[in-house]
């Protein structure tokens, strides 16, 4: 069985859906929730669910990435991990860590990616006046959101939506597409060499 690690800043609602599914007989087994913020609400969902979670408050190390980086890589290395699960992590990874990490490593993205990669997705989408949204989930490479896609999930954009009302839709998705591609990347996973 795999150990995964879920990586969140804030209320874990993906992460939520990606233990309530590992709970089920499953390819892969939630060792730990990292925050990289002390108050993120995922942590207590995490521990309620009986999972260990940790806090490496990236704010403790000023503008030193690399250290941060480094401690996160430690305590992922303490815990076994096999894999990690990015899941509204809000902080860039560095080349070295992700190359550390090299098919070890996916991520959610609420748009069709390659499209709008980065911050405020949904208003861009908007802007662009698109008539279609949605989610991606990626391997994570050292070029923002621009890893092998594993799988997308469409949502129409309707007259006189918002961005927020847009969000809602997506995050219905999300939860649905994220559990599902975790598994099937768990199935056919192999160690990189």
């Amino acid at each position: 069985m795999l150990n995964v690690a879920i990586l969140i800043s804030g209320g874990g609602s993906n992460m939520q859906r990606l233990l309530e599914d590992m709970a089920l007989p499953h390819p892969g087994r939630a060792r730990l929730v990292l925050s990289n913020r002390p108050e993120a609400g995922g942590l207590a969902k995490a521990q309620a669910m009986g999972v260990a979670t940790e806090v490496l408050d990236h704010r403790s190390f000023g503008n030193d990435r690399a250290q941060f980086e480094t401690k996160l890589h430690k305590i992922l290395m303490a815990y076994e991990i096999d894999v990690i699960c990015l899941a509204g992590f809000m902080r860039i990874l560095g080349a070295g860590f992700v190359s550390a990490w090299h098919g070890r490593m996916i991520n959610i993205h609420p748009s069709l990616l390659p499209k709008y990669q980065g911050l405020h997705t949904h208003r861009r989408a908007l802007e662009a006046g698109d008539w279609l949204a949605g989610c991606s989930v990626h391997e994570v490479v050292p070029q923002l959101d621009a890893g092998p896609i594993l799988g997308y999930s469409e949502v129409p954009i309707l007259p006189g939506d918002t961005a927020q009302d847009l969000a809602d839709r997506v995050l219905v998705q999300e939860h649905l597409l994220y559990p599902k591609i975790l598994r099937a990347f768990l199935t056919r996973f192999e160690p990189p060499s």
